[in-house]
């Protein structure tokens, strides 16, 4: 395991591959780009935001963008979380190491304080955020949030790396649940190292189980739920090759990124035991440090830090994943967290300080409509932290 550590770590650090992106168009310029829907099926396209997290050591923000209906952004605002942002130790572009550490639901945007052990919570209000509350994480080094109706639940990756579930009351607020706190038992430092730190935390769309991704340990945990909110002791899902990001798709299944093998790979979840059954094997993208998944309409998009790349997949009638595309985009450094809003694909470059958007053809290619720069980028030093913005969340 630790030459595949050291592996990864080159990956993500080396340059990628020159290879060309299918359907890449021309970049936008400054912070807003200009693009069509062209290709789109004749989607309607409707105006809204797009949150990005700063990450700052000193004092965590996230920044707000207004997503023009031909999926352009213009910055609309910065707000103070009330943390501090904080690192993983010896991550090259992804200082939190992990998926989903700001997260919008229902009106309400969830932010990780990594530094400062806390999660904040905001109202969006219009094009502005309000902060409601800043809560302590249940843990040390907060990295990963999932929301489902009323049950807000926190991973933390420092020391024995915990889950924490909270209610949220009609307030806005989260009240801690303490039949919902469970430790993982990896008996990290803190921080921990990058590859040795908890990747995710989600619910699965009935909201039955929560489900953890740990590096090192090969797992995805299941944690059952039960009434209030109560979490069960973990069902354990051996999976080879790394799990790191990981989403669901309509048909019961849960694809999972591998960045040992870069690879993604389905698995069936049952709904009554919370095991976790491979659908085929897992289907590689020959890219490097394949760590992060989002879902866009039928098609499944991958991104690899370590190749600068985003590799696109589907699944077949037969229920198979299937790769369209190794390459369907090149991005302009460090391509690491993802979210959609209206149809369109954005990107966080951690490498490159930026956010890209992209148009999702009917095919599944990728056309490059915006460029949002002047981001912060990721700057790491000799067995320490990286600085650097991670979590990128939007408006449907």
């Amino acid at each position: 395991m630790a030459a595949a550590a050291a592996g990864l770590a080159g990956a993500l650090l080396g340059s990628g591959p020159g290879v060309a992106a299918s359907g890449s168009g021309a970049s936008g310029s400054g912070a807003s780009g200009s693009g069509s829907a062209d290709g789109s099926g004749g989607r309607q396209r409707t105006e809204g935001l797009v949150f990005v997290q700063t990450n700052k050591f000193l004092g965590n923000t996230v920044k707000v963008f207004l997503r023009g209906d031909a999926g352009g952004l213009t910055p609309a605002g910065e707000y103070e979380t009330g943390g501090l942002g904080g690192s993983t130790i010896n991550p090259p572009v992804d200082p939190l190491a992990s998926q989903h550490s700001l997260v919008y639901r229902h009106g309400l945007l969830f932010a990780v304080n990594a530094g400062s052990n806390s999660v904040t919570v905001f109202r969006v209000e219009g094009e502005k955020l309000e902060r409601v509350q800043v809560i302590g994480s249940g843990g040390l080094l907060p990295v990963s949030i999932a929301v489902h109706d009323e049950l807000v639940y926190v991973l933390n990756a420092g020391g024995d790396g915990s889950v924490q579930g909270y209610r949220l009351d009609d307030d806005d607020r989260l009240s801690p649940i303490r039949e919902a706190h469970r430790s993982l038992g990896l008996d990290n430092t803190n921080p921990s190292n990058f590859m040795s730190a908890p990747a995710q935390l989600s619910i699965d769309p009935e909201g039955r189980f929560v489900l953890v991704s740990t590096k090192t340990n090969n797992l995805i945990d299941a944690f059952w739920i039960a009434e209030r909110g109560w979490l069960t002791e973990a069902v354990e899902n051996q999976v080879a090759g790394m799990p790191f990001g990981f989403t669901f798709d309509e048909r019961g299944g849960v694809l999972a990124t591998l960045a040992e093998t870069n690879a993604v790979i389905r698995l069936l979840l049952d709904e009554e035991n919370g095991k976790l059954t491979p659908v085929g094997p897992a289907v590689p993208n020959g890219q490097m440090a394949t760590c992060w998944i989002q879902r866009v309409g039928e098609f499944y998009y991958a991104a690899n830090a370590g190749s600068s790349t985003l590799s696109a997949y589907r699944i077949a009638d037969d229920g198979q994943l299937e790769l369209l595309a190794a390459v369907a985009a090149t991005t302009e450094g460090g391509s690491i967290d993802m979210t959609t809003s209206g149809g369109f694909l954005y990107v966080q470059n951690g490498a490159a300080g930026s956010v890209q958007g992209y148009d999702v053809l009917d095919n599944g290619s990728l056309k490059l409509i915006s460029t949002a720069g002047g981001l912060s980028k990721a700057v790491a030093t000799t067995n320490g932290p990286t600085t650097g913005m991670e979590g990128i969340a939007a408006t449907s």
